[in-house]
């Protein structure tokens, strides 16, 4: 479950920022206009009170029908007031669209009136408003415009919240170390007006964002402080949230004993204060937590109580996770009947209140106890159900507006895995096809945050026609009637023509002739091979093989790939080929194939297809090879036909000296000066000249952008992964997004590393291809190690000399330059020629 950031907003509506401004009444002439007044006051006065305590509705009615009287009698300032108070109970009411448009209208008037003070307040209300929404930017306008204004007239407590929100704002967008600065800004300003609980919150969120950045040592450490601090001033209530927090950075962590005791000690406060919200999530943390150890009855036994006291104080939201929860802990115990019936349950719960990431959790899971109770095509059609609701919240990108209180059986990945694994069982290949596609969109939400789909994406998964009814049914079902609802919809589906089941969607039909995808997909016990191509009949291969031997492999393959000297590269890469390449060699020669289009999975994006080997050849000599980031997010519009224009950075350096922590590169200089002298309008920058700012103010000039620099995509997050420039700036694979460069056809990075330290699932090297293509380029190519100097040198040389002759492709261009050092008798270890791979279209 995730950290929960202080809710420094929704804190505000009732406290710091008031459900009143300071504005002044107005003074009144006229007697009747008078008493009209004073009953408008009387009922705007009667609304605060109901909403302090807690009676939202009544409230609502009061403070409309005050705001209806100020209206009559043109009593501006009131009306401002009483739409401020309006707009609060729209927040908490969930009413977004109404509270944007109400404080809007008292904006107006404040404006008018020139009230600041009342300014900020509604920017930030406004912001808390498009927060809730997910547009996060709209947020972020408002809150900027808030605290440009608190600075003016020195509100150094609006100022102050302001810069909390803000924190808020950049963690939802994944931007996580704004938020820190944010955060930072906040807490030096909560120690100036000597605010000790905006400093406690300042503390946690500081310690929440480590986590998030997976730096969970740092996190521990500040929520320490945070819980020392509402400790010493005796906020009982901030002590619950910091030992939640601290509970869950301990989850993460896996230190599941130390994550339960926190937790207890939070139940025990949440008691003692009456507190039943934060009782119920205190014991649904415990649950979990009891769960993940494998104590599934102790865990059963804390989400009962869970659930008693969500449906007591009708937490509906709270009671469909915990449902899924218990749903969970009977799922790890392999009582799939049981765990079936819980999720079903939940699955009621989270239609009726329109949770619909709840609800794509809910199909997922009763996807996967059918799955286990061998009710497969059932299956299916609950995972497509999962999967097409994930993307159409997708294209909305609503983030992280609510916290998360329900362990997951599976990731999110992991469902498109399922599906994958289960049509590919039925020969539904087209199907398959899609899915993985969605599948790296999928890994890029988690890696990245905040993919944004497209309307190809929205779309989801096609239901069949006999899955549209059976879905609609589930809910309401019982474990009884399934074995026959499956036997009815597998019957349905063999009737449908084939020409149904695997009609092809239009976006791949744009496939051109002589290009194939390849899609593998790791398993636990085995490897599928997907293959498609333009008018043949997809195919899909198993391979057995465990994951944890092909990951074996992988290892083994890479080390001898990283030392040049090594002799034993060609076992394992035969290995591989043997593996990837010659169960499906027949359809390749069938199909024409001189393109291969690779989306690899997991640790096989960190080796090179081009340098699998089939005891007398590379596969780089047969086909041209280009990674793929998604199918469905690649645009196939050709490259332009204008001459290439280069625009080159050397990071350089003197031979055994230290650059900002790196060591430096004195051959890139010569490097890229080699690669530009043919090339015409093309520049050369280098050491301190080539800065961030000075690369990036000559992006419209050029079509290409070679950059011999350090770069390094590791694991954990984007903030870990950079490109560092030759006055020591850098940029991070977040910030590439940033750059607006559609006139660039190709991005060449011919210094840089992945997995540095250790190997993870490779998708940081999906997250740079998607960034450069996001930011406007079409191509990219990039090395998976560090190469000698001297052979990137050859080798980029030789490409360029390729680009050079025209009307060639970047990947037959980067094939020619790999072959050219495969026959040198210096550069053939695949170490020199094979770590550099094509990002994009390839054209």
């Amino acid at each position: 479950m995730a950290s929960r950031l202080y809710a420094i907003a929704i804190f505000a509506l009732t406290g710091t920022l008031g459900w009143s401004s300071d504005l002044s009444p107005m003074t009144v002439q006229a007697q009747p206009i008078q008493s009209r007044k004073i009953e408008a006051d009387r009922l705007f006065n009667q609304g605060l009170q109901q909403a302090q305590v807690s009676q939202f509705r009544e409230a609502l009615q009061s403070a409309e029908q005050a705001l209806q009287i100020y209206q009559e009698i043109n009593d501006y300032p009131s009306q401002a007031n009483a739409q401020l108070l309006i707009g609060n109970i729209y927040l908490i009411f969930g009413q977004f669209d109404n509270a944007i448009n109400t404080f809007g209208k008292s904006l107006e008037i404040a404006k008018q009136l020139g009230i600041p003070l009342l300014e900020v307040k509604l920017l930030n209300n406004l912001g808390a408003a498009y927060f809730a929404l997910g547009q996060y930017q709209k947020a972020i306008d408002s809150h900027q415009r808030g605290l440009a204004i608190a600075r003016e007239i020195s509100d150094r407590q609006g100022e102050s919240l302001i810069l909390g929100l803000l924190g808020n704002d950049y963690v939802a967008l994944g931007q996580y170390q704004k938020a820190l600065d944010f955060y930072q800004q906040y807490l030096a300003a909560t120690k100036n007006i000597r605010d000790s609980q905006g400093e406690a919150y300042a503390l946690g969120n500081i310690g929440n964002t480590y986590a998030y950045l997976g730096q969970y040592q740092k996190a521990v450490d500040w929520l320490q402080q945070s819980l020392t601090l509402v400790r010493a001033i005796a906020d009982r209530r901030g002590e619950g949230k910091a030992l939640e927090n601290l509970g869950n950075t301990y989850t993460y962590l896996s230190k599941y004993q130390q994550a339960i005791e926190v937790y207890q000690q939070a139940l025990v406060i949440y008691k003692q204060i009456g507190d039943r919200n934060g009782e119920a999530t205190a014991l649904g943390n415990l649950g979990n937590a009891f769960n993940a150890i494998g104590q599934h009855q102790k865990a059963i036994d804390y989400l009962q109580q869970t659930l008693e006291i969500v449906q007591t104080i009708k937490d509906r939201q709270g009671e469909g996770a915990t449902l899924g929860n218990l749903g969970n802990a009977y799922y790890s115990l392999k009582q799939y009947e049981k765990a079936l019936d819980l999720y079903q349950q939940h699955l009621v719960v989270v239609r009726q209140i329109g949770e619909r990431k709840g609800e794509a959790q809910a199909n997922a899971e009763i996807a996967a106890a059918l799955t286990n109770l061998n009710q497969s095509s059932l299956a299916i059609a609950f995972y497509k159900s999962s999967i097409s609701i994930t993307e159409a919240i997708r294209k909305d990108i609503r983030g992280l507006a609510k916290e998360e209180r329900q362990s997951y059986l599976q990731t999110v990945g992991d469902r498109y895995r399922s599906l994958a694994a289960l049509l590919l069982n039925q020969g539904r290949v087209i199907e398959a096809i899609q899915v993985l596609d969605l599948l790296k969109v999928q890994e890029l939400e988690d890696y990245l945050k905040n993919i944004k789909g497209n309307d190809q994406t929205a779309q989801g998964i096609r239901m069949l026609e006999p899955e549209k009814t059976i879905s609609a049914q589930l809910s309401g079902i019982s474990k009884e009637q399934i074995p026959e609802l499956n036997r009815q919809l597998a019957n349905q589906i063999q009737q449908l023509p084939k020409s149904e089941i695997n009609k092809v969607p239009d976006y791949l039909k744009q496939i051109p002739q002589g290009t194939v995808l390849l899609y593998p997909l790791i398993l636990s016990d085995r490897l599928e091979l997907v293959l498609f191509s333009a008018n043949t009949i997809p195919i899909s291969r198993t391979v057995k093989i465990s994951q944890e031997k092909l990951e074996r492999l992988i290892v083994d393959f890479r080390s001898g790939l990283l030392d040049a000297g090594s002799e034993d590269v060609t076992e394992p890469a035969k290995e591989l080929y043997n593996l990837l390449i010659k169960p499906i060699e027949t359809e390749l020669t069938q199909a024409k194939a001189e393109t291969i289009l690779y989306a690899p999975d997991g640790r096989l994006r960190y080796v090179p297809l081009a340098a699998l080997y089939d005891g007398k050849q590379w596969l780089i000599e047969k086909y041209r090879i280009s990674n793929l980031i998604a199918y469905i997010l690649s645009d196939f519009s050709p490259r332009s036909k204008s001459q290439p224009s280069i625009l080159a950075g050397a990071f350089g350096g003197k031979t055994g000296e230290r650059k900002f922590g790196q060591i430096a590169l004195p051959a890139t200089i010569k490097e890229v000066q080699s690669i530009i002298d043919p090339f015409k309008n093309s520049i050369t920058l280098t050491e301190e000249n080539f800065s961030r700012q000075a690369i990036e103010s000559k992006f419209k000039n050029h079509n290409i952008l070679h950059l011999a620099t350090h770069a390094e995509f590791n694991t954990g997050t984007p903030e870990n992964s950079y490109i560092i420039f030759g006055n020591g700036d850098k940029i991070s694979l977040n910030e590439i997004t940033n750059w607006q460069i559609p006139n660039l056809d190709l991005i060449v990075l011919s210094a840089c590393q992945t997995g540095v330290g250790k190997l993870g699932d490779g998708v940081e090297i999906l997250g740079f291809g998607y960034q450069v293509q996001k930011a406007g380029a079409k191509n990219a190519i990039a090395s998976l190690w560090s190469v000698k100097d001297q052979g990137t040198q050859a080798l980029m040389t030789a490409f360029y000399r390729e680009l050079l002759k025209g009307d060639v492709t970047i990947t037959e261009a980067l094939r020619k330059a790999q072959i050219s050092q495969i026959r040198s008798k210096e550069y053939d270890h695949p170490n020199y020629w094979s770590a550099f791979l094509a990002i994009g279209n390839g054209l």
